[in-house]
């Protein structure tokens, strides 16, 4: 009896133990709980956060996009929070209607924040933050990533944050900071740094050699790259756009065994790159446009490859594709002179003023030449415009023509033949996780056992679910259901294929998990395809909404429309064989935070149960590579392309004709009537020769007759060519959008 009671005595204590256990490890200290709600406070009670009460159990919030709690042994260790006051949607003349009151003090909050002592990820992004980055910021012992991007911060970014000696990701991206940056050599674990979008400058800031991306764009950076640069085998991503270095790239930069990612476009570097360097296998996209460089690229970056993106525009280089996109040689050299940086000895003076007199010699003849070759040029432009004229508009058969060869035209402005195009762009996924095959049970957790308040619709292939996988990443959850002959042990090519739907311009797979189940009596199967969330809208909401049009001006839209097409180029002849039929519609594109297109719901190569109403019953996605389902894809370009130039949504075939119509009328009188037709959001930020290109494009994409259609490298080519015509237009007016600016 007394065994019998002590028995269950010890089993009380040992239950009573368990539970005590329980409740500490899923309970909020009560004085961290009290810090988050003063955060709750000093916020100014954000959207976000309004949730949170007396009875909100912080350890158990589900994640979200907008805001992640996690918890460990009663501490936060990890608080995310993002608002909707994003520093890069507020208007110039007012930024203060995105920030927090004038009431907020900036040290007060962090001098809150810095009492959760457990922290390590801390990210607080669009929640209108204002003021310097105090320097109590060295209390976050703990803290291995901070993100505090989006915000108003101000002022200098503090020598203080050097004693974060655990920190592998430092993002201040999108604020108002200036100055030099701390020398960050003694943060030695740190992989990624995003400081792109602020004033910082004037030297390029001195980086430990572990870092794998390095983000500088849009700053005020003037001097040289480093040679140290050369030393960084870890990088994959260096984007130092948009800002003022000067001087060589060092040739070692393109050979860094690791890098994928490479962009110095928008600066002023110059020289002549040496022939004989090799570039990293590995390296994906390189974009060197808009500087001063001169000779010839070396052959690894000479062209575009199935492999490699180059962009290499509008410097001085000689040969090559893009030789009619270059300045001349004497634009280089005067420029090349303007950021020579000043001479730092005073006994050089006599020899400054000898070489100023060689130099004005030089610059006499050279402007000379330059005036001879303008000249040249309007000569030459002036013969175009007369060919250009000869061009007949037929508003009967939705076609455009030329009087001297309707055969060998297939699309307008073609000055070469086909093998001018550039091949498949296949753009790097940057920032995308490795391709990797998923359990059942990783999907049911993401969707919440596809939980129906996740269930998004029903795209062209299945059902689509919203997801959240157990790194805290968003993504989208196809289910596509497989035909009964169609068991994943005969589906190797299609699954080889869908590990390659990655790319810049489209919706990219991450994975998938194939389940195989008995149907009564036979055997099914279903495919759960895994794909990355965008959820900065689509292109016809922005179109749609009066706000977000005016975000899109001309650039924006030509750039928007290229990404397009090169999205259905890649499934075109990306990847064999080819992807047609695609279902491109203005609803599935979607733009992200940068204003990237991405084409969703195309089609993914499986075999898939569905509707009689859909091209794909009864035949394989392989199957249908026809040239009638190529020129669909076109024609649904031509549609898209009809209401980004007009602003107007297209709702009917009719309405589609009436749009048609008027274009084609437009291009047929003077110009004043084509820029009518354009969207008002858009005038005075266009080139008329660019708008022009780019109505013609669109009236040839909706040619009635499939077979007069363009080809996507057609679409593309002339794209390119409208923007290149709105590059030039740009850089000559100096102004993109103001009142007084010319359109013609």
């Amino acid at each position: 009896m007394r065994i019998s009671s002590f028995t269950c005595s010890f089993a009380a204590l040992f239950t009573l133990i368990v539970m005590q256990v329980s409740i500490s490890r899923g309970q909020l200290a009560p004085s961290e709980t009290r810090i988050l709600f003063q955060v709750q406070q000093l916020l100014e009670y954000p959207q976000v956060l309004q949730g949170w009460n007396n009875w909100t159990n912080f350890c158990y919030l589900p994640p979200s996009p907008s805001l992640k709690v996690v918890c460990s042994n009663s501490h936060v260790t990890e608080l995310t929070v993002v608002g909707n006051k994003s520093s890069s949607s507020a208007s110039p003349s007012s930024p203060k209607q995105n920030t927090l009151s004038d009431n907020f003090s900036i040290d007060a909050f962090f001098t809150t924040l810095t009492n959760l002592s457990n922290l390590k990820v801390l990210s607080l992004v669009s929640l209108g933050l204002w003021g310097p980055l105090p320097t109590k910021i060295n209390r976050f012992w703990s803290l291995q990533a901070l993100n505090i991007s989006y915000n108003f911060i101000h002022g200098q970014i503090p020598q203080d944050i050097l004693s974060l000696k655990n920190l592998t990701s430092l993002v201040l991206a999108h604020n108002l900071l200036n100055g030099t940056v701390p020398d960050l050599r003694s943060l030695v674990l740190l992989q990624e740094l995003n400081l792109g979008g602020n004033h910082l400058g004037p030297t390029f800031p001195s980086l430990g050699n572990n870092l794998v991306t390095i983000i500088l764009k849009n700053n005020s950076l003037r001097s040289v790259i480093p040679s140290a640069i050369k030393k960084f085998n870890q990088l994959q991503q260096l984007d130092i756009s948009s800002n003022k270095l000067i001087g060589p790239i060092p040739p070692a930069l393109f050979s860094l065994p690791s890098l994928q990612y490479l962009d110095l476009a928008q600066n002023q570097l110059s020289g002549a790159l040496p022939t004989n360097i090799s570039c990293s296998v590995k390296l994906q996209f390189v974009d060197i446009s808009h500087n001063i460089l001169i000779g010839k690229l070396p052959s690894c970056i000479a062209s575009n490859t199935s492999t490699r993106t180059v962009i290499s525009s509008w410097n001085c280089l000689s040969g090559g594709k893009n030789a009619s996109y270059q300045h001349p040689y004497s634009f280089c050299n005067k420029e090349a002179l303007a950021v020579k940086p000043p001479a730092k000895s005073k006994e050089d003076k006599s020899s400054t003023i000898k070489l100023g007199i060689v130099l004005g010699i030089v610059g006499g003849v050279l402007g000379i030449a330059g005036v001879l070759g303008l000249l040249i040029f309007v000569i030459i432009r002036r013969s175009k415009t007369v060919a250009a004229d000869d061009h007949v508009y037929s508003i009967f058969d939705g076609s455009v023509t030329s009087k001297r060869s309707v055969a060998s035209k297939k699309s307008v402005r073609r000055a070469v033949d086909s093998r001018r195009v550039p091949q498949t762009m296949r753009s790097a996924a940057i920032g995308l996780p490795p391709y990797r095959v998923f359990t059942l049970e990783e999907m049911e957790d993401a969707t919440n056992n596809f939980d129906p308040l996740n269930f998004i619709g029903e795209g062209s292939q299945g059902q689509l679910y919203k997801g959240c996988l157990i790194d805290g990443s968003v993504v989208l959850v196809k289910c596509v259901k497989l035909k009964q002959k169609n068991l994943p042990q005969s589906m190797i090519q299609q699954i080889e294929v869908l590990s390659k739907l990655r790319h810049l311009h489209l919706v990219s797979i991450l994975g998938h998990t194939i389940v195989t189940y008995q149907d009564h009596s036979s055997t099914a199967g279903t495919v759960f395809v895994v794909l990355e969330h965008v959820s900065n809208g689509s292109l016809r909401d922005y179109l749609a909404d009066e706000r977000k049009r005016e975000m899109l001006r001309w650039p924006q839209r030509m750039a928007i429309i290229i990404g397009v097409a090169r999205g259905i180029q890649f499934l075109h002849t990306g990847v064999a064989p080819g992807i047609f039929g695609n279902n491109v519609k203005i609803e599935n594109v979607l733009l992200d935070d940068t204003l990237t297109a991405k084409l969703s719901d195309y089609k993914i190569p499986l075999p898939s149960k569905v509707g009689s109403e859909s091209p794909l019953n009864g035949q394989d996605a392989f199957n249908i590579n026809s040239e009638n389902a190529e020129k669909e894809d076109v024609y649904q370009l031509g549609v898209i392309l009809l209401q980004v130039i007009t602003g107007k949504l297209v709702t009917s075939n009719r309405a589609l004709d009436e749009l048609r119509i008027q274009l084609e009328k437009g291009l047929a009188e003077a110009p004043s009537k084509l820029q009518a037709l354009v969207d008002p959001s858009t005038r005075g930020t266009f080139a008329y020769e660019s708008l022009k290109t780019a109505a013609e494009m669109a009236i040839n994409c909706l040619n009635k007759e499939s077979r007069t259609r363009p080809s996507i490298e057609d679409v593309l080519w002339n794209l390119q060519y409208s923007i290149q015509i709105q590059e030039g237009w740009t850089s000559t007016s100096g102004n993109l959008g103001g009142p007084h600016s010319s359109s013609y």
